[in-house]
C-alpha cells in the first residue's frame, strides 16, 4: 500500500510537471516573509508541490511583471493590487480562464460581490481576490453619543458634528487631507466624492465632473478643510492628532486599528493616561458607507488585492495553489497582515462565517499582539467586513480603471481642489476646470 501511494505522489508530480511554483508577492516585510513560508510548507507537505515566494516591491510589480511576459519568464501566480488586474488581464500577463476556474471551485457566492465586480472583464473576474480594506471615517463616538449626535454616515451628520465638537487647539472638528503631493488626499476625496454619486468616468470613456454633485462635495470639503488645522495635512498628522484626542473625525485606512487599541509604540495613543490600555479603541467608532445629498445610497472607497494566474503558469498547479491560499490555508494568508487583509471570503458554503469567525481572533499589533476581537465588538467587526460587499472606486465599475488610475496619478483632481480651498476660485468653476484638465491627461 505504501509503494501505491507513493507511485499515485508520483504521478500527480509528474502531472504538474514536478511542479515547483514561483509567486510573485507584495509583502517583502521579514516577518510577513515568514508567514507566507509557512503557507509554501504547508502546501508542499499536503501536495508534495513547492512553492517560492519572491519578493516585489509594489512601485516595481508593473515593470517588472511587463518585462517577465515580454521574455515569457513571468512567476506562476503574482499577489498583487487592484490598480494591475484589469491592464495586466487585457495585455494577456494573466490566464482570466484560470482565474475563473479557482473562483468557481472556490464558490463565487462566497466571495465579497465587490472584489469580484471590480475586475469583471467579459463576464470573468480578471484575477482571484485575496484580501481588502475599506477607508474608514474614524469618529470619536463617545463625543457623538455625550452630544446628542448621529453618526457621520451622511455630509449632513458630518456638518452637525462638526458644528457641534469643533474647539481648536484643543479638538478639531474634522482633519481633512489637503496635500496634494499626497495619494492619501486623492483616496479621501475620491470616498467624499463617490459617496455624492460622482463617478468621474462612465463605460464610454467619458469624463463626468462638471456637475452638481461634484460641486456639493468640494463645498462640503472645503467646510472641513476649514475645521481642520492649517497647512498641508495627510495620513500622519490625521492619526496623530486622533490618537492624540485632539479630533473629533479623521478618514483612515484599518491600519489605526491595533494603534487605537495601543499595541504600537511608534504610534503612541496620547490621548490616554495608559497608552496601552485600549481605551480610545473603546471610544470610537468606524462607517463605511458614507451618503451626500446626491447620493443617499451612499458608497465606499474600498482597495483590494487578488491571486493573478499567469499566462506562463503551470496552470494546474497553480490553481491548486490558489485554491489552498484562499481555502484551507485562508487564515494563514490573513494573518500575515490581519489589519489591512480583511477576508474577502467570509467563509465557505457550508460555514458561511467560518473566516470571518477566524479572521477576527487573528493576532495584530507591533509590539504588543492580541486579537481584534478583544478591542472591538461583533456588531463593529461586522459592520467593518461589510466595506468588502460595497466598496467601489472610479472607473473600475465600468471597465475604465486603467484611465482611472492615470487620471490619479496625475494628481490635478487634489491640485485643483487644493487651489480652490485656499480661495484661488469658486467650486463652480474649479468643477469646471476639473472637467477640462481630467480630459486632457487621456
Amino acid at each position: 500500500m505504501k509503494k501505491v501511494g507513493i507511485l499515485l505522489l508520483s504521478l500527480a508530480l509528474f502531472s504538474f510537471g514536478f511542479a515547483q511554483l514561483t509567486v510573485w508577492t507584495l509583502e517583502g516585510n521579514p516577518e510577513r516573509m515568514e508567514r507566507q513560508q509557512g503557507i509554501a510548507d504547508a502546501f508542499e507537505a499536503e501536495t508534495g508541490i513547492a512553492v517560492e515566494y519572491v519578493p516585489v516591491d509594489a512601485s516595481a510589480m508593473n515593470e517588472r511583471a511587463t518585462a517577465a511576459f515580454a521574455a515569457g519568464d513571468l512567476p506562476d501566480v503574482i499577489y498583487h493590487s487592484l490598480s494591475n488586474t484589469l491592464p495586466w488581464a487585457e495585455a494577456g500577463i494573466l490566464d482570466v480562464e484560470a482565474s475563473a476556474e479557482a473562483i468557481e471551485l472556490l464558490g463565487a457566492d462566497t466571495f465579497a460581490p465587490a472584489a469580484l465586480n471590480l475586475v469583471t472583464m467579459d463576464g470573468s473576474a480578471a484575477g482571484v481576490p485575496v484580501s481588502g480594506w475599506t477607508q474608514l471615517v474614524v469618529y470619536r463616538k463617545d463625543l457623538f453619543d455625550a452630544a446628542g449626535l448621529e453618526a457621520p454616515t451622511t455630509f449632513a451628520n458630518i456638518s452637525a458634528a462638526v458644528e457641534a465638537l469643533h474647539n481648536p487647539p484643543s479638538m478639531y472638528g474634522f482633519v481633512a487631507a489637503t496635500d496634494p503631493s499626497q495619494e492619501y488626499m486623492m483616496q479621501v476625496l475620491e470616498e467624499f466624492f463617490l459617496a455624492n454619486g460622482v463617478s468621474l468616468i462612465d463605460a464610454d470613456g467619458n469624463i463626468d465632473m462638471n456637475n452638481a454633485a461634484a460641486i456639493e462635495t468640494l463645498e462640503l470639503y472645503k467646510s472641513l478643510v476649514e475645521a481642520s488645522p492649517p497647512g498641508n495635512l495627510y495620513w500622519s498628522q490625521s492619526r496623530e492628532l486622533y490618537l492624540g484626542g485632539q479630533a473629533a473625525m479623521i478618514v483612515w485606512s484599518p491600519s489605526l486599528l491595533d494603534e487605537l487599541a495601543g499595541l504600537r509604540d511608534s504610534a503612541p495613543v496620547t490621548a490616554d493616561e495608559d497608552p496601552t490600555s485600549g481605551e480610545l479603541a473603546s471610544k470610537t467608532g468606524f462607517v463605511t458607507n458614507l451618503a451626500g445629498p446626491s447620493n443617499p445610497d451612499g458608497a465606499g472607497w474600498a482597495d483590494f488585492r487578488y491571486f493573478g494566474i499567469t499566462a506562463d503558469a503551470n496552470t494546474d498547479a497553480a490553481i491548486q495553489f490558489v485554491e489552498y491560499a484562499m481555502n484551507d490555508g485562508y487564515l494563514d494568508t490573513l494573518s500575515i497582515v490581519p489589519e489591512n487583509m480583511f477576508p474577502v471570503r467570509n467563509g465557505t458554503s457550508e460555514n458561511p462565517e467560518a473566516f470571518i469567525d477566524g479572521w477576527k481572533q487573528l493576532d495584530v499589533g507591533v509590539d504588543r499582539k492580541a486579537p481584534l476581537g478583544d478591542y472591538y465588538d461583533p456588531a463593529t467587526i461586522a459592520d467593518l467586513v461589510s466595506g468588502m460587499d460595497t466598496g467601489s472606486r472610479w472607473g473600475f465599475p465600468v471597465g475604465q480603471g486603467a484611465l482611472a488610475s492615470a487620471i490619479y496619478n496625475s494628481r490635478v483632481v487634489a491640485e485643483l481642489a487644493r487651489e480652490y480651498f485656499d480661495g484661488e476660485r469658486d467650486a463652480a468653476t474649479t468643477a469646471a476646470l476639473m472637467q477640462l484638465e481630467i480630459e486632457a491627461t487621456r
